[in-house]
C-alpha cells in the first residue's frame, strides 16, 4: 500500500439512504440494494461518483469494535438540496484535511486496507484521527467486488 495523497475537502452536500449498523451487523449489501434502483431520482447530481460513508457518534477509539454502531451512507453529491420523493436523506460533508488512499481489490479485501491504515499509516504519521465522516469514493474504476477494482478511501485526519 503506497502513501496517501492529503487533500483538503471542499464542504459537499450528499443525498441518499442510511443505516445504522456494526462490523458484526454488516447491513451494507441491503443499503445499496435500497439506494441503487432509485438514485436516478435524484436529478441535480454532480458527477457520477457514488459515496459510501460512515459517520460516528463519538470517536473511534481503542473501544471501537464489532459491535460499535455507526449510520452508514449510500449516497450521491448533490449542487443543492431539493425536496426529494422516498426515503431520501441529506448529509453535509464538512470542508477539512484527509488523507486519501486507493484500495485496489475487492471488498472481501477491504480489510487489509484498513488495517494498513489504522494499524501503520496513522500511527508512524503526522496526523491523528479528526472526528469528522469518513467515506469511500465509488468512481470510474469501481467494479463492486472485481480483482481490478479501486476506490478511494478517505480518512478525517488533523496534525499531531
Amino acid at each position: 500500500m503506497k502513501e496517501p495523497r492529503i487533500e483538503t475537502l471542499a464542504a459537499k452536500k450528499l443525498v441518499g439512504h442510511s443505516l445504522k449498523m456494526s462490523l458484526a451487523d454488516n447491513r451494507t449489501v441491503e443499503l445499496w440494494s435500497g439506494f441503487m434502483p432509485v438514485k436516478r431520482h435524484i436529478t441535480n447530481a454532480i458527477g457520477s461518483d457514488l459515496y459510501s460513508v460512515q459517520v460516528y457518534e463519538t470517536m473511534p477509539d481503542a473501544s471501537f469494535g464489532p459491535h460499535t454502531e455507526f449510520q452508514k451512507w449510500a449516497a450521491i453529491e448533490v449542487d443543492a438540496y431539493q425536496t426529494y420523493t422516498g426515503d431520501f436523506k441529506t448529509l453535509d460533508l464538512p470542508e477539512g484535511l484527509y488523507a486519501v488512499f486507493i484500495h485496489k481489490g475487492p471488498s472481501s479485501e477491504f480489510k487489509s486496507t484498513m488495517n494498513f491504515i489504522y494499524g501503520e499509516w496513522l500511527p508512524n504519521s503526522d496526523y491523528h484521527l479528526d472526528h469528522r465522516p469518513s467515506f469511500e469514493v465509488l468512481g470510474a474504476k469501481y467494479k463492486n467486488n472485481h480483482p481490478d477494482s479501486e476506490e478511494e478511501v478517505w480518512i478525517p485526519v488533523k496534525l499531531k
